[in-house]
């Protein structure tokens, strides 16, 4: 009876998702500092990664540090006291330590009130970095007295995290804080999921101790990848989920269409699709004729020819009596598709309406018939289907399709989420076709477009000339520009690409309209044409009609040349401080030559002379391969920079490592179509406090 009386008024202890004022210690203003680095409740605070961990328990004699090394020390305080300068406004505390083979000076700037903290003849464990041999020094070190009967050390004689801060908060109080959190008995730590879908893993709280205070350093990677399936499964549970209730809502439009339009197109290309475009539009094909709305990640790498199978997409859904819809994420790049599609499809007597927010359309006239394809008009009395080419302006209000039967969206990477799904409310459940150009890593397409089906175009077209990559420091301009011009000589066109269009007081980078003169007079009698984001619908318009006359012999342009650019006769691409841009977007850059028979060269030119810089570009040097570089480009600068993180509609993931967790993106999806196919699983019961 008395133990029922003990355990019934026990005080209950924090858990999970108590608020961390709850812990002692953490008042009102600790809970602001705490709450500047997103730790709110007991569970932010325990998932804190640390930065790294350093290895605490091998004691070092005091005479054998290295200078500029972190050790831990162990010795007797021998002298302390407090120096002063500048009439008292700087103190100086410092503590003289022995351990019998020499003497360490500790040193703590404008920390006087520590003087009182330590006695001669304490003995101390000591970790710090030697700034100094004469005297051996350290400044303002962790310390930690030795009691006669110690207990279990925090900070010294162990491995120890070490943690991301903010003003206000040390790392020995975070550590403290977190190492009583942990070991607090009544502590109840949730299990998310059955542990018999994670055999051989840790629990969740045994990960979180290893993950803070491991015994060896490798348990800290075993306990990082199991809170990093957490995290993956939670995600792919979300993505799986969101593809069941689209398919169990919504009934497709049929958009597979009748071919009346497709052959005749085909047969006008005056060229043969490749085996994979045709394969990829059979995979589309059986999506438009499906009971579900398609909904397709189409990815290839430059120059594959996306366009070509997105436009097969569209006629099938305009042959089936309805509006086609594609965005754009610039205004060139949706004139270029929009040119095209005029191209193509005028013949066919189908409309091609551009939306952006230079190009208001007007109201159609009625489209008469082709003379030479009358029997491919639609029946009069079915509504005129049309394609609609735009740019954030399709998502605007203005733009109401009566019929909206497929949305494609190309470079998807530049849109929003939110975005692509605006566009798509548009219609009523239209079908989706996702195109991007640069290729992305199965780690990421997993993880960003899980609930969309995947088709690659893994073939270039034949007949291409071959691509070289070159790069070159600075000071070779001069013969780079002579290659240059041989070049042109020989009737080959040239783009040239700086990373901003006005100088910047800030950065040291070259700027298209402070080149201009200048490039103009190095290239003279060649005419040279300049393109920005900034200049005028109508002289882009001007300037990329002339460049593809071949009127305009050089292009001078920002990056808004990335995409869309089809013109076989540019042969070489010189980009300036090439350091600047990301290995996909330098390889997109690339993909604007190359197009024809002719062999192409793409020169990178790099200010920088860091080695890393250099290693970043080789990889292009190297290799064509957009998979291969998108991967680098994931490796080197992470998922939010290589796809824009508010864009991309990445989670800021603690633990999940999007360029080596492949392994784990796989297992995560598979325990989420467990867990989605057996609604009777759930998470484990923790144990009773």
């Amino acid at each position: 009876m008395g133990s029922a009386n003990q355990a019934s008024d026990r005080q209950p202890g924090p858990r999970w998702e108590s608020l961390l004022t709850e812990l002692p210690g953490v008042g009102p203003e600790r809970s602001d500092q705490l709450a500047r680095l997103d730790l709110r409740t007991v569970g932010d605070l325990l998932q804190h990664r640390p930065r790294r961990h350093e290895d605490r328990r091998r004691i070092a004699p005091i005479a054998r540090i290295e200078l500029g090394e972190s050790a831990a020390v162990r010795g007797r305080i021998s002298a302390l006291g407090v120096k002063r300068f500048r009439h008292g406004r700087k103190s100086l505390f410092e503590i003289i330590l022995e351990d019998g083979t020499g003497r360490l000076h500790l040193r703590w700037w404008n920390a006087a009130y520590r003087k009182d903290q330590f006695a001669a003849g304490e003995e101390l464990l000591v970790y710090g970095r030697l700034i100094d041999l004469r005297p051996r020094t350290m400044d303002h070190p962790e310390t930690e007295r030795i009691e006669p009967e110690p207990g279990e050390s925090v900070h010294l004689s162990r491995i120890v995290p070490v943690y991301p801060l903010t003003e206000g908060i040390t790392q020995r109080w975070l550590r403290t804080l977190v190492w009583r959190t942990l070991e607090d008995g009544r502590l109840v730590i949730p299990e998310p999921w059955p542990s018999g879908l994670l055999p051989g893993r840790l629990s969740r709280a045994e990960a979180l101790h290893q993950l803070h205070f491991p015994a060896e350093l490798a348990d800290a990677g075993r306990a990082r990848e199991r809170l990093a399936l957490d995290e993956l499964i939670d995600l792919q549970c979300r993505l799986l989920e969101r593809r069941r209730r689209l398919e169990i809502r919504a009934r497709a439009i049929p958009c597979a269409g009748d071919n009346r339009w497709i052959k005749p197109w085909l047969a006008r290309l005056g060229f043969r699709l490749t085996q994979a475009q045709t394969r990829v539009l059979r995979e589309i094909r059986a999506d438009l004729a499906g009971p579900c709305p398609m909904r397709r990640l189409l990815q290839g790498d430059v120059g594959s020819g996306k366009t070509v199978v997105a436009a097969a997409a569209a006629l099938m859904t305009i042959e089936s009596g309805r509006d086609a819809a594609l965005m754009a994420p610039t205004e060139i790049l949706a004139e270029q598709h929009a040119a095209t599609f005029e191209r193509w499809f005028a013949p066919l007597g189908i409309r091609v309406e551009l939306r952006t927010a230079s190009h208001k359309p007007a109201p159609p006239d009625p489209a008469p018939a082709p003379p030479e394809l009358p029997h491919l008009l639609p029946p009069r009395d079915a509504p005129e289907a049309r394609m609609v080419v735009g740019t954030h302006a399709l998502i605007e209000s203005s733009f109401a399709p009566p019929s909206l039967g497929l949305v494609i969206i190309d470079e998807q990477h530049r849109f929003g989420v939110a975005q692509r799904e605006t566009l798509v409310r548009k219609g009523h459940y239209p079908h989706l076709l996702v195109m991007t150009a640069t290729p992305i890593p199965r780690t990421l397409g997993l993880t960003l477009y899980g609930d969309l089906d995947l088709s690659t175009i893994d073939e270039l077209p034949a007949g291409r000339g071959r691509v070289r990559t070159f790069v070159r420091s600075a000071d070779r301009l001069p013969r780079v520009w002579a290659f240059v011009r041989d070049q042109l000589q020989k009737g080959r066109q040239v783009y040239i690409v700086y990373p901003l269009i006005d100088e910047s007081e800030c950065l040291d980078l070259k700027a298209v309209t402070r080149e201009w003169d200048s490039l103009r007079q190095t290239l003279d009698p060649f005419r040279v044409g300049l393109l920005h984001g900034r200049l005028p619908p109508l002289e882009k318009e001007r300037t990329l009609d002339a460049f593809r006359r071949r009127e305009l012999h050089a292009l001078l342009s920002t990056p808004v040349i990335e995409v869309g650019l089809d013109i076989p006769n540019a042969t070489v691409m010189l980009v300036e401080n090439a350091e600047r841009f990301g290995l996909a977007q330098l390889h997109q850059l690339r993909g604007r030559i190359g197009r024809g028979a002719d062999d192409a060269f793409c020169i990178l030119i790099s200010a920088s002379r860091t080695p890393e810089a250099r290693r970043r570009l080789e990889v292009l040097a190297q290799t064509t391969d957009g998979f291969r570089i998108a991967a680098a480009d994931l490796e080197l600068r992470g998922p939010g920079q290589l796809l824009g993180q508010r864009q991309s509609g990445l989670p800021a993931f603690r633990f999940a490592d999007l360029a080596r967790d492949l392994p784990l993106i796989e297992m995560a999806r598979q325990i989420a179509r467990q867990i989605l196919d057996n609604p009777t699983i759930g998470p484990d019961e923790p144990p009773s406090p």
